[in-house]
């Protein structure tokens, strides 16, 4: 959601007249766009913003800080880095045209509001757009989880009205893009109303845009077990545009930890989702978020993390050190784990991680796959795509970008594929 929140600054700035720049050096104005979800993501804003006074000596750009440490440190943030010109939050970024040109007569400009009306109907049209795109359905968060900031930063959960979701995606297959990725901190607790006033949930949606034509290929994320409804299940059965990928954090395998955690959701029920799902569509590959070290948590109960991670077998995740969020409720609690014994804990989760990731990979050694082709990579000739399950393959071919070819997978590592266009393919979408 960050990547999309920084897309949509920049085709704000774009239509006032800016021009984006691929160096801080030569820019007039810096955006560093901001994540809270851990204090080292929060931390390295300040540094960022020493970086560039340093560098820019007398020629300072204006500097915004945008994002959920906006949100959360607004005055604080002018009050540490004085060097700061703009601090606007991430449901006020569509008055970042207007803050900008406060800053720039000497005003020292700060948003992190957040209005009742939709920062989306405000931002200009989608410009072209590369062959894989991001759509924000839904923002903020209801849960509560008591190691989580995102509920104070991005807001209640909202959902974005389905003709407005409609449109956009409409307008960023025209702009060319063939895969959309749903976006949203809870994305399938998507609810609205369709064009025939029936309320739809995120299968819904995903149906309506299975009919849209020129789009290949349908993602969404992040996803709460407690909004993975049946009917969401049924979708992966029955859409075929519908990718085979599903990230479903579960953050710990300990059922007290969970309650802790203010989960809603203990092992078990997450687990058969999985099953669930699993039985939709057999070839799905699962992802999942963990954090180590929670306060209170014992040995025994990170083992039973280890234990669910072998039941489930994932094909990638993330894995984190628990981080105290000022004003979380898990920030206050007794028992702080030692960070030496969290570095112990995500070395050894991260190992077992690691070796799923691999095993899944190898699991497509010699197929042939359907490949969206996004970019070009680091040798001539060599083109960078992404296969069903959101793997990155590497490749030589002269297929255009935003091409869907049949390749042959010829090797697999850690973190990409490597494969060979296969013969009498058969190009699809070509942007």
């Amino acid at each position: 959601m960050n990547v999309y929140d920084g897309q949509r600054m920049t085709e704000l700035l774009e239509a006032e007249g800016m021009t984006a720049v691929a160096e801080g050096e030569s820019a007039d104005l810096v955006v560093l766009n901001t994540c809270h979800i851990r204090e080292r993501a929060s931390e390295k804003v300040y540094s960022d913003i020493g970086r560039i006074v340093k560098r820019a000596g007398a020629d300072k750009p204006l500097i915004a800080v945008a994002g959920c440490v906006a949100q959360a440190e607004g005055r604080e943030i002018s009050a540490r880095a004085p060097a700061v010109d703009i601090v606007v939050g991430p449901q006020a970024y569509h008055r970042l045209p207007a803050l900008v040109a406060e800053a720039a007569g000497g005003k020292r400009a700060l948003d992190t509001d957040m209005p009742l009306v939709s920062k989306f109907d405000l931002l200009p049209a989608r410009r072209r757009q590369g062959p894989s795109s991001f759509l924000t359905v839904q923002e903020g968060c209801d849960k509560f989880c008591t190691y989580c900031v995102v509920p104070y930063t991005r807001g209640a959960e909202v959902s974005r009205p389905w003709a407005a979701v409609i449109d956009e995606a409409k307008a960023l297959v025209d702009a060319g893009a063939c895969e959309i990725t749903l976006l949203g901190q809870n994305v399938n607790a998507w609810t609205g109303e369709d064009e025939a006033g029936r309320m739809q949930g995120l299968d819904g949606l995903i149906r309506a845009l299975d009919r849209l034509p020129g789009l290949a290929r349908i993602r969404y994320m992040t996803s709460h077990p407690n909004d993975m409804t049946d009917g969401l299940i049924e979708a992966h059965r029955d859409v075929e545009k519908l990718m085979p990928f599903l990230h479903l954090p579960v953050q710990s395998g300990s059922d007290r930890i969970l309650k802790a955690m203010n989960r809603s959701h203990d092992s078990e029920s997450y687990a058969r989702i999985i099953d669930k799902v699993r039985i939709a569509r057999p070839d799905i590959a699962i992802s999942g978020d963990f954090i180590v070290g929670f306060p209170g948590e014992t040995d025994a109960e990170f083992e039973d993390t280890l234990k669910l991670v072998e039941r489930i077998g994932y094909a990638q995740a993330f894995s984190f050190k628990y981080s105290p969020r000022p004003g979380t409720p898990a920030a206050t609690m007794d028992d702080q784990v030692p960070p030496a014994v969290m570095d112990e804990r995500l070395q050894r989760l991260q190992g077992a991680l690691n070796r799923q990731q691999h095993a899944f990979n190898d699991t497509i050694f010699g197929r042939t796959i359907s490949v969206l082709i996004e970019r070009d990579g680091k040798k001539p000739g060599q083109r960078i795509g992404k296969s069903p399950w959101l793997q990155s393959i590497v490749l030589e071919t002269d297929a255009p970008v935003g091409t869907l070819l049949d390749v042959t997978i010829v090797s697999s590592g850690p973190n990409s594929l490597n494969g060979v266009a296969a013969p009498q393919l058969e190009r699809l979408y070509v942007a």
